[in-house]
C-alpha cells in the first residue's frame, strides 16, 4: 500500500543570489519519512503555480515548516516594521487560506515554527516581531555560532496544560526542547487554545479548538533527530496516523462513488 502524501510547504530563495528556488530543509522530509511514516512532496509556495484545491486533492497531509521570512504584518492588521524582518507574500498566500481550509476539512495540518505562526495568524491572530525585546522574555533565536548540533541543541522546557492533548501524546507535563525563533504569539487566533509554554510565558504549543483533524502546532523544530528524539518522534508519529487516517477516508470514498 503506498504511503500517504505530506505537502511540505517550500520557501523561496536564490541560489548563489542569482537563481531562483523552492526548496525545504533535508530533515523535514526525512522527519516525514521515517518518523511519521509518509511521503515528503516539497510545495513550491507561489499561488501563480499552484491552487489551494489542487494541493488539498493532492495531498493527505501538510507539514508547515519553518523559514527565515515572517509573515506579513498585513495579514494581522498591523504596519510593517524594520523589527519584522523579511517577508515572503507568496507563502503567506498560499500557506494561510490553506491552513483554514484544512481545519474545515479536518485534512491534518502541522506548523513548526513559522508554521506555527501561520497557523495562528490564519485562524485570525498576531504576532510579535521580536520576542527578545520584550520585558521578561528570552532570546529564543538561533545561537550565530556553533555547529548545526549546537544550534538545535535542547534549550528550555516546554510545560503543557494538564491532561491536554501535548500532555497526553508525550506522556510528560514537561519536556526540553530547542529554540530558533525570534518572532512568537501576541494575541491567540479564534479557537486556537496555548497548550504549551515556556519559562518566560511565550506560547511553544498550539491547537484549534473544535478542528475535526490534526491541527497540533510548535514553536520549536522538532525536526530535528525527529525518528529518534523522544518528543519529536510522538509528533510525527501522530501526524502520520492522521493523515493515514485521511488517506484511507478518501480511498474509502473513492471506491463508493466507483461501486
Amino acid at each position: 500500500m503506498s504511503r500517504p502524501v505530506i505537502g511540505i510547504i517550500g520557501n523561496s530563495h536564490l541560489i548563489n543570489d542569482q537563481y531562483p528556488a523552492h526548496s525545504s530543509g533535508t530533515m523535514n522530509a526525512c522527519a516525514v519519512s521515517q518518523a511519521a511514516g509518509c511521503l515528503p512532496l516539497i510545495i513550491p509556495s507561489d499561488p501563480a503555480i499552484v491552487s489551494i484545491p489542487e494541493l488539498l486533492d493532492a495531498c493527505d497531509g501538510f507539514l508547515l515548516t519553518g523559514g527565515r521570512p515572517n509573515v506579513h504584518p498585513e495579514e494581522y492588521g498591523e504596519a510593517e516594521t524594520p523589527a519584522h524582518g523579511t517577508f515572503d507574500r507568496d507563502r503567506d498566500a498560499i500557506a494561510l487560506p490553506l491552513v483554514r481550509a484544512c481545519v474545515e476539512r479536518g485534512q491534518p495540518v502541522f506548523g513548526v515554527c513559522r508554521g506555527f505562526q501561520e497557523v495562528n495568524v490564519a485562524m485570525g491572530g498576531s504576532l510579535y516581531p521580536e520576542i527578545r525585546d520584550l520585558p521578561g522574555r528570552d532570546n529564543h533565536r538561533m545561537p550565530p555560532d556553533g555547529t548545526l548540533e549546537e544550534k538545535f541543541a535542547l534549550r528550555h522546557v516546554v510545560t503543557f496544560i494538564e491532561g491536554g492533548p501535548f500532555h497526553r501524546l508525550m506522556g510528560a507535563q514537561e519536556v526540553m526542547t530547542n529554540t530558533l525563533h525570534g518572532q512568537g504569539i501576541k494575541r491567540p487566533g479564534q479557537r486556537i487554545v496555548i497548550d504549551g509554554t515556556a519559562p518566560d510565558g511565550t506560547p511553544e504549543a498550539i491547537y484549534v479548538e473544535g478542528a475535526p483533524g490534526f491541527t497540533l502546532s510548535v514553536q520549536w523544530h522538532p525536526e530535528w533527530n525527529a525518528a529518534t528524539d523522544p518528543v519529536s518522534r510522538p509528533l510525527f508519529t501522530a501526524f502520520g496516523d492522521a493523515a493515514r487516517a485521511w488517506a484511507a477516508g478518501r480511498l474509502t470514498q473513492q471506491t463508493r462513488l466507483s461501486a
